[in-house]
């Protein structure tokens, strides 16, 4: 029995670490190369209907507390994706997760027709956190619970089955309110959190922003109370599965999400600071944390800080 197997929305990853959207998922080689280094599960870069250049260099910052990302949604569209996840999908039987966005609610389900018309990932995950270019301020879709609601329907009608996770934002008013509008319009799981922001950082010596954009969103260390106590909320409120996602770099990380609530945690920016031999050191941790607390899976943990320790725990 393999202790670290766990199950999301019906697929078995052998393993709760989730290759993140937005790091090394441009290619099947690179969704490899991380599937090796021992991620139960890989999410592709958010693909949409068309490709996208996103924003100039520089648009990637890294910093002492995280880093600053201003992408911009690039991406080669959902037919370049579809190729790509095919050819993962020969080479390697990690589940792919194929990530998706659209400017508008109804492209987000006309990309997820047209991706499933060429290939069968294990999960689709909803980015809900681009801006609707048909709001009169761009509003992220993420910041209104009932944009998501719709969102997760129109793409549940045209998953063809393959289960729908939701991507979730802390730019909202309440992330356990939109979870629970997605949970009622279908969705089989969320992952929380995106990155958060925007932030900013200037440059002193020229006076000026660093990125290109100017802004961009805050991802590693700094954001993983904000992660963990995403979690902890949605597990609240909804009995989905959650891949908990947000600052996760060292061992201890990953099980405060799993504490809080997580089926699975995501990694994205820990592979910047870590390199990937993140994945193995986090399995081996929790390999032998199971061990040493005389547990057979990860399923004792989850969600445990919900709950008061035994007895023996808070005696000492």
């Amino acid at each position: 029995m393999n202790p670290l197997a766990v199950t999301v929305a019906g697929v078995a990853f052998p393993s709760p670490l989730v290759l993140a959207s937005g790091v090394m998922g441009l290619s099947a080689s690179s969704l490899k190369r991380v599937a090796d280094a021992g991620a139960g599960a890989v999410t592709t870069k958010s693909c949409g209907l068309e490709e996208r250049k996103g924003h100039p260099c520089p648009s990637i910052l890294p910093f002492e507390h995280g880093l600053l990302n201003a992408v911009g949604l690039a991406n080669p569209g959902v037919e370049e994706m579809a190729r790509e996840i095919a050819e993962f999908q020969a080479r390697s039987p990690i589940p792919v997760i194929a990530s998706i966005f659209g400017r508008t609610e109804a492209e987000f389900g006309e990309a997820a027709a047209r991706l499933l018309a060429l290939v069968r990932p294990a999960l689709l995950e909803i980015n809900v956190s681009c801006p609707n270019v048909s709001s009169e301020f761009g509003q992220p879709f993420a910041a209104d619970a009932a944009a998501c609601a719709r969102i997760t329907s129109l793409v549940k009608a045209r998953a063809d089955g393959v289960p729908v996770a939701v991507k979730l934002s802390l730019m909202c008013p309440s992330i356990a309110q939109t979870a629970k509008a997605c949970a009622a319009a279908g969705a089989d799981a969320i992952t929380a959190i995106n990155s958060v922001g925007p932030g900013m950082l200037i440059d002193p010596h020229v006076r000026r922003p660093i990125l290109a954009n100017q802004v961009g969103g805050l991802s590693g260390g700094a954001i993983l109370p904000l992660a963990v106590r995403a979690v902890w909320e949605i597990a609240r409120a909804v009995p989905l599965p959650i891949i908990g996602t947000g600052g996760v770099t060292r061992p201890e990380d990953a099980l405060q999400l799993i504490l809080a609530g997580a089926t699975a945690v995501g990694i994205g920016t820990g592979i910047y600071t870590c390199g990937l031999e993140v994945f193995g050191r986090i399995n081996a941790f929790l390999t032998d944390w199971l061990a040493r607390e005389g547990l057979r899976s990860l399923d004792a943990l989850r969600g445990a800080a919900h709950h008061p320790p035994p007895a023996e725990a808070r005696h000492g």
